[in-house]
């Protein structure tokens, strides 16, 4: 008599927003969250490129730039105003908490080395098992929804 096998529920797919250690944020979810941010800075960019050069506009928006993602995704909610309105939010990988402001800034400067080799860094989520770009890998950080690690 044949036994009959029966389907194990460890062999259910992988959730693909799901890192081995935990749910994380999708690529879309994140890649919205960045365009709102972007025009968050790029606004004042705007604004200074109109009244002054571009080599001003371009160094008011990098200090700007450096200055927001460190101090919000620094900051203990994790959370840019774009990830906010994506409620989605930075957290250390090994512990879960804040990254803290020199990790952010970390995270920030791999931001710049993500997008040389034609944005690849940024890509590289779409294969990792944990959902990280370079520039989380670099901070040792991951973006995951708030609706499974709360703010607070």
């Amino acid at each position: 008599m044949a036994a009959t096998q029966q389907s194990d529920p460890f062999d259910a797919p992988p959730d693909p927003t799901s890192g081995p250690s935990g749910p994380r944020a999708g690529f879309w979810a994140r890649f919205a969250a960045a365009f709102l941010d972007g025009i968050l800075l790029g606004i004042p960019y705007a604004i200074v490129g109109a009244v002054a050069s571009v080599g001003a506009a371009y160094a008011v928006y990098l200090l700007l730039a450096i200055a927001y993602f460190t101090y919000f995704e620094g900051g203990p909610t994790g959370q840019t105003l774009g990830k906010k309105a994506l409620n989605i939010r930075v957290i250390d990988l090994a512990g879960g908490g804040s990254i803290g402001m020199t990790r952010a800034f970390i995270r920030y400067i791999g931001r710049i080395v993500s997008s040389i080799p034609l944005l690849l860094g940024y890509f590289w989520m779409l294969w990792d098992g944990e959902k990280q770009t370079w520039h989380d890998k670099m901070a040792g950080a991951v973006v995951v929804p708030t609706s499974s690690y709360p703010v607070g």
